[in-house]
């Protein structure tokens, strides 16, 4: 059982304690005392997964997701922003090398607000003050408003680089931030989904910046509006956030109570006194273990934590594995470069194409979010992670076929779209909907893998893991189909999703449906993939048990 089934009370043996501490009348312990007799807190606790999940619970997921959808647009708009800038920078027209600055410096910025918001969160979570997680979000929606402004105003390229830049650090905090929050706001058994509706306003993001560079491609100086209007979802988002409430178990680090309870009950709606006072308490247990490891700790004493505690390495180890492997599969390349690719092989439109990439990464996600929960993690990855490598294999074929030019970067004749090319989309989408649905969704939903006390900083991590290998994918991508080949290319990418698999199979445990307070625990058995499917089973049986008794009437007289 978990850590906190451990330290306990026995529901049966304690319901005087209950009903002082928390003025439950006499009826209530009668049915206790008949109903509960026998089993712990730890047992009520998991009890609260039988409760739907609440409208308060999506209506703050949803809220907090926005800055998922600017994530999202702000680095997919500016693919469409630099092909229409004409002259409007330094009065000449932008070129090649200065188009790539501005698109790598979002990337940049995104890498170093990640670490600003890991430290902003945790600081938030270990000094006195009314803010938590919610902090880094206030100051991500104040990036994305100043470098919307400052792109959409931009004269010079200097202008716009500065923009980008800002930008990129409310892109990083948002990538760190929201993960985080959603994970500590979420029930158990919806936390999956609730992430992944998050990633599913991040591609939706991309869908609407693509849209929206179409609908100004052909108005004057449209780039502007394309930029500048990042910063409206910015502002919507800073409106409605002070309606959301901060994360519950940062109320009850700080010693109130009060306020965490009255969160619980609006997330947990349904639920009894009792099954409140399990997971309040439970939660009480990991805050006083993370306060006595706190204090008087610094930001090097919790990067020693993640890195000297095995556990808390393995699960950096487990959540930044799986990160890397989303980010070096290829994925980034086609997105980055799928205009340039799908131009060269023949398409007279491949912005079109390209959309249809999006929208495909776009219905996965949402499918992903509707499958998380119910099938696993680890069941979903090693279920689709090998149609990537397919896909990879299947592209790398039909670059065979085409008759590509490396040094023009061209076809070598004329003659339109040459079939291969078309077994390329084909693959290419197919590709897509296996990364969608697995791998591209699901690695930003291992920060639940952290304890509480290093959860931020181990966050921070995971994000700068996206980023640092996301710039070694779109720094490289053209260079190595110049020096490998596309072929080449693409079968190295379906070599890193084939290792990519076996590495899934051995060091990334199953943890959907565990609370987080559960979750750490897994880490302290090696990887625990074996011990997380036991202590998964445990728990569906409580559940079930629990459900058994509910339905049984309570015979009188005894």
């Amino acid at each position: 059982m978990s850590s906190f089934d451990k330290t306990s009370l026995e529901a049966g043996a304690n319901t005087k304690h209950l009903k002082s501490a928390h003025d439950v009348d006499f009826e209530d312990d009668v049915h206790i005392e008949k109903v509960e007799a026998g089993r712990n807190m730890g047992d009520i606790a998991t009890s609260v997964d039988n409760i739907p999940i609440s409208w308060y619970v999506w209506m703050v997921a949803l809220t907090a997701s926005m800055a998922g959808l600017l994530f999202g647009y702000d680095t997919g708009v500016i693919s469409g922003a630099t092909a229409y800038m004409g002259s409007d920078l330094n009065n000449r027209p932008i070129t090649s090398n200065e188009k790539e600055l501005v698109t790598s410096l979002c990337s940049g910025g995104a890498f170093f607000g990640a670490i600003f918001a890991g430290n902003t969160a945790d600081r938030q979570l270990t000094q006195s003050t009314k803010f938590g997680r919610k902090m880094a979000i206030y100051i991500g929606c104040a990036l994305f408003i100043i470098g919307a402004v400052l792109q959409a105003a931009a004269y010079t390229i200097a202008q716009m680089s500065v923009g980008r830049v800002v930008i990129g650090f409310g892109v990083g905090a948002a990538a760190m931030v929201l993960p985080l929050y959603v994970a500590e706001i979420a029930p158990a058994k919806s936390r999956g989904k609730l992430i992944g509706l998050n990633n599913m306003s991040i591609t939706g993001g991309q869908v609407i910046s693509y849209a929206i560079g179409a609908a100004f491609a052909s108005v004057n100086h449209g780039w502007r509006y394309m930029v500048g209007l990042g910063a409206v979802p910015a502002i919507i988002l800073a409106v409605l956030l002070p309606f959301c409430p901060e994360s519950p178990r940062h109320l009850i680090y700080k010693g109130r109570e009060e306020e965490a309870r009255v969160v619980l009950k609006k997330i947990y709606k349904g639920a009894n006194d009792l099954q409140i006072d399990a997971v309040q308490l439970s939660i009480q247990v990991a805050c006083d273990q993370a306060r006595e490891i706190n204090d008087g700790g610094t930001a090097f004493s919790k990067i020693k934590q993640l890195h000297c505690v095995p556990s808390n390495l393995r699960a950096l180890i487990s959540a930044c594995g799986l990160m890397v492997i989303s980010q070096l599969s290829g994925f980034n390349g086609l997105m980055y470069y799928s205009g340039t690719i799908f131009g060269t092989i023949g398409f007279s439109n491949p912005m079109a194409v390209g959309l249809v990439v999006a929208g495909t990464n776009f219905i996965m996600t949402f499918v992903n979010m509707m499958v998380i929960d119910t099938m696993g993690r680890r069941r979903l990855l090693l279920s689709t992670t090998w149609g990537m490598s397919a896909g990879m294999i299947a592209i790398a074929i039909a670059f065979k076929w085409i008759p590509f030019d490396l040094e023009s970067g061209t076809l070598e004749s004329n003659s339109g779209v040459p079939p291969a090319a078309i077994a390329v989309i084909v693959f290419i989408i197919w590709f897509v909907v296996f990364y969608g649905v697995s791998v591209g969704n699901t690695a930003w939903m291992s920060t639940d893998f952290f304890p509480l006390e290093v959860r931020a900083m181990g966050t921070m991590w995971l994000t700068c893991s996206n980023w640092g290998s996301n710039v070694i994918i779109s720094s490289c991508f053209l260079s190595m189909i110049q020096s490998m080949t596309p072929s080449g290319a693409f079968g190295f990418f379906a070599g890193i999703c084939g290792l990519g698999w076996i590495w899934l199979y051995f060091f990334y445990p199953e943890v959907s449906g565990l609370v987080l307070e559960e979750v750490q625990e897994v880490f302290e058995h090696g990887f625990g993939v074996k011990y997380a499917n036991n202590l998964r089973r445990e728990r569906k049986q409580i559940i079930e048990e629990r459900m058994k008794c509910q339905d049984k009437p309570i015979a009188m007289g005894h």
